[in-house]
């Protein structure tokens, strides 16, 4: 496995729940990490400007780095769905992907991997049914926003760059997603499944999703093509809902109907809360990737420090 150390890798979403531990990881692995960011950069080797919006990039630092791992996007969780905020969601990941990817099919130093991120929203609500990095894509809109995502690699794809699509699973940590969201009212004992109970979530906890990145920067060969990164256990939402409960020592007696989730939240309720999605982490198993948590409640314990 290629050491780390002074590999230049670039990042987007940086800042993000994931981008800045995985920065702070890779810098203990001694890479070198240059932060996109999207203000104008002085002369800052640690930074490169950005701006999908306006479909500009500084190329020349793009120039001979290692490895680009392309995180940002807006927040799927972030407000209502309104057409406009579903546009921003899509405009979000679609632009900066295209931007990023054009730009490295240009250069004359190529990085040795693109990782860039997707979701399991790709399979869409299939039930109890597995999911693989084969499985056929749903047609709801975030599976649709996940396939126009992955086809904007195309260009580095088509000059020759090793291009892997992590299919992110829901990320848990107490710092933010939807575990930091849940721990208030399971801490008051107001906890409760969701809908029927019955729907899967693949999760995964956010010290393995950082790790499966940096496992994958590492390799000699690069994996490429679609990687689902859940743990290899997913659970149904009562089975989450009776162990969150559990860890924290908390009764969980407080159900809430589908009807009330849809009218709490809209459109994204069916997408996100109802919706089942039972994923596994083949090709990164494949790999030889362990995970640290791939059992539920000892991950929370961990992240919860429980």
């Amino acid at each position: 496995m290629p050491a780390l150390q002074n590999q230049r890798v670039v990042v987007t979403g940086a800042t993000g729940l994931v981008g800045s531990l995985l920065c702070s990881e890779l810098e203990k692995a001694g890479a070198q990490v240059i932060r996109a960011v999207r203000r104008p950069v002085k002369d800052d080797a640690r930074e490169l400007y950005w701006n999908p919006d306006r479909g500009e990039i500084d190329r020349a630092k793009l120039e001979g780095v290692d490895a680009v791992v392309h995180l940002a996007g807006e927040n799927i969780a972030g407000g209502r769905w309104t057409e406009a905020f579903k546009q921003k969601i899509l405009d979000s990941r679609v632009k900066g992907t295209h931007l990023i990817s054009d730009a490295l099919a240009r250069l004359e130093r190529k990085p040795r991997v693109f990782i860039c991120a997707s979701a399991i929203g790709y399979y869409g609500n299939r039930g109890a049914d597995v999911m693989t990095e084969q499985s056929a894509p749903d047609t709801d809109f975030l599976a649709k926003v996940c396939q126009q995502w992955e086809a904007s690699c195309q260009a580095a794809r088509d000059a020759g760059i090793p291009v892997a699509n992590i299919r992110i699973g829901v990320v848990l940590s107490p710092d933010g997603g939807a575990l930091a969201k849940m721990l208030t009212p399971f801490k008051l004992g107001l906890g409760g499944k969701l809908g029927s109970g019955d729907q899967y979530m693949s999760w995964v906890a956010l010290d393995d999703l950082v790790g499966a990145i940096v496992y994958l920067l590492g390799r000699d060969e690069p994996v490429v093509g679609p990687v689902n990164v859940v743990a290899p256990h997913p659970a149904t939402n009562l089975g989450f809902t009776k162990t969150l409960g559990r860890v924290l020592g908390r009764p969980t007696l407080f159900p809430m109907p589908a009807f009330a989730a849809r009218l709490a939240f809209g459109e994204m309720a069916d997408a996100l809360l109802l919706s089942s999605t039972r994923v596994d982490p083949q090709a990164l198993v494949a790999t030889g990737f362990k995970f640290q948590y791939p059992e539920l409640e000892s991950a929370l314990r961990h992240l919860l420090q429980r």
